[in-house]
C-alpha cells in the first residue's frame, strides 16, 4: 500500500516584523534504492524510505513542513489590532531515486517510471494543500476584527491559527485515504497511458 503520512511541524512566532506575504521555501531530497525486480524495488522502498514519526513506519515519500506565522500588533488607548500578518510554509519533499540496474527488464523500467512519477505528484499535492491553507490563515488573521488588548489579540490569532490548521490536517489526511484507495486503478491508468505513448514513439522505450 501506498498510504503515506504526513510530517507536520508547527512553529507560532508572534512578532513585529514588516509588512510581507504568504511565501513558500521548497526543497526536495532524495535516497537511492537498488534492485532489477519489482519485488526488489517494493522491498528497497519499505527498507529504506522515510520514517514517518507517527506511524513509525517507512514510506516511499514524504513532506515535511513547518509553518511560521510571525504577527505584528497596532496598540491604540482602547483596542490592538493586527497590524499585519506574514505566513511562511518550508517544506522538504523526499523522493526515492532508483540506481537501475542494467539487468532490469523493459517492464520494470517502465513500471519504475510510472511509479516515481506518481510519487513526486503525490507529494507536491500535499504542498500545494499546505500553500493554500497557509494563504488562508494569512488571509484570515488580516481580517480580524480588533480586540481589546494585545493579549486577547494574541489569544484570537492562535485560536484561528489552530483552526485552520486542523483544517489543514484534516484535508490532507483526507487526501492520503482517497489515494490508498485509488492506488491501484490509478497506477494502471498510467501505466497504459506510458506504454501507448512509448509504443507511439513519444516515449523512450
Amino acid at each position: 500500500m501506498m498510504k503515506r503520512s504526513l510530517l507536520c511541524a508547527l512553529m507560532l512566532a508572534f512578532s513585529a516584523l514588516p509588512a510581507g506575504t504568504a511565501s513558500l521555501v521548497k526543497t526536495y531530497s532524495y535516497f537511492s534504492i537498488g534492485g532489477r525486480t519489482l519485488d526488489d524495488i517494493g522491498t528497497q522502498l519499505t527498507k529504506l524510505g522515510p520514517q514517518v514519526k507517527s506511524t513509525g513506519m517507512r514510506h516511499p515519500g514524504a513532506t515535511q513542513m513547518a509553518f511560521t506565522t510571525r504577527i505584528s500588533y497596532a496598540e491604540k488607548s482602547n483596542s490592538c489590532a493586527i497590524a499585519d500578518a506574514n505566513v511562511t510554509l518550508k517544506v522538504k519533499v523526499i523522493l526515492p531515486e532508483w540506481r537501475r540496474s542494467r539487468k532490469a527488464d523493459a517492464g520494470v523500467r517502465l513500471f519504475w517510471d510510472t511509479l516515481s512519477a506518481d510519487i513526486k505528484r503525490h507529494e507536491d499535492r500535499h504542498v500545494e494543500i499546505a500553500k493554500n491553507h497557509a494563504r488562508d490563515l494569512e488571509d484570515a488573521l488580516k481580517a480580524t476584527y480588533p480586540q481589546k488588548t494585545c493579549q486577547e489579540a494574541k489569544a484570537k490569532a492562535a485560536e484561528i491559527a489552530a483552526a485552520i490548521l486542523a483544517k489543514h490536517d484534516r484535508a490532507q489526511m483526507q487526501f492520503d485515504r482517497v489515494e490508498t484507495i485509488n492506488f491501484e486503478s490509478r497506477i494502471l491508468r498510467l501505466l497504459r497511458y506510458r506504454m501507448e505513448r512509448v509504443e507511439n514513439g513519444r516515449l523512450p522505450g
